[in-house]
């Protein structure tokens, strides 16, 4: 047998296939297993708990004897209800920064230990490993995202009772429905986080340190909601990746006024497609040397 035998026509090694090469379940289990991925599970754990307490410990004659409806007194009118109030408060920057870690640690962290040249010269292919690692990302946030509301959902339920859903004004949603509208907030809230988890991702292709891709797309956000309270800046606000992050507080509405939605979700998709677009074209030209 000739030597040439062992090589493929496109000069890779005889029986070696790229699309092979780090399996999306391998990616998931290396991160998985991660202090910061168990971190921030047990933290989506124990925030809606700490919650929980920090309402019931809160609670006086003077909140109870309170006719009118805020935010946190309709918090304890159900698990549902208080599963809204986590998402309302968690909103703002507590998912930002979750999404901002899961993306934006993935390869500048690697870049960091040393370990991203090796993993390239397995041989995996560039544009490959970024998509792997992208959708590792997002398999994280989602998860992280789900695992609170269903810990708020059961934790809640348990000490605020099993009941239907009262908003704010005074509409009442059954639970059927009312979980209906829950899995639509989710699903909202996922696709509009990965405004800030592209860019956070975009910059991890661009910098060795993790911590400046993180904090670089937390700091970015958090200038656009402050961008966002300048009334003077009128439609302008409009087109900030941050315009419509509580729009899934009108799945509340009845009927639902679903505009602001479809507005924030192909408005997110567009930010998110172009900084992961950015990514990639960053990455397939950089010179991996850690």
């Amino acid at each position: 047998m000739t030597a040439t035998e062992h090589v493929q026509p496109t000069g890779a090694v005889a029986g070696y296939r790229p699309g092979r090469t780090l399996r999306l379940s391998v990616e998931l289990r290396r991160q998985f297993k991660r202090r910061r991925t168990i971190g921030v599970f047990a933290l989506m754990v124990a925030l809606p708990l700490v919650l929980i307490a920090a309402l019931q410990l809160g609670a006086s004659e003077e909140a109870s004897e309170n006719t009118r409806i805020n935010l946190v007194d309709v918090a304890t009118s159900s698990g549902l209800n208080f599963t809204l109030f986590v998402l309302f408060a968690t909103t703002s920057f507590f998912l930002v920064v979750v999404y901002a870690l899961f993306f934006g640690d993935t390869v500048a962290s690697e870049a960091q230990w040393g370990s991203l040249r090796y993993t390239l010269a397995t041989p995996v292919p560039r544009a490959r490993l970024l998509r792997q690692k992208w959708v590792a990302a997002l398999v994280l946030s989602v998860a992280a995202l789900l695992t609170l509301a269903v810990v708020a959902v059961v934790a809640g339920g348990i000490a605020f009772g099993f009941d239907d859903i009262r908003t704010p004004i005074g509409v009442t949603l059954s639970q059927g429905e009312g979980l209906l509208r829950l899995a639509g907030m989710l699903g909202y809230l996922a696709v509009h986080l990965l405004v800030v988890g592209a860019l956070a991702f975009w910059l991890s292709t661009v910098t060795d340190a993790p911590l400046a891709a993180v904090g670089g797309a937390v700091f970015t956000m958090v200038v656009f909601a402050i961008l966002d309270q300048v009334e003077q800046l009128g439609a302008i606000r409009d087109w900030f990746p941050t315009a419509e992050e509580f729009a899934w507080t009108d799945l509340l509405q009845t009927p639902v006024d679903s505009s602001d939605l479809l507005r924030g979700v192909i408005q997110s998709l567009v930010y998110a497609a172009v900084f992961t677009a950015l990514a990639f074209r960053s990455f397939s030209r950089r010179d991996v040397t850690s």
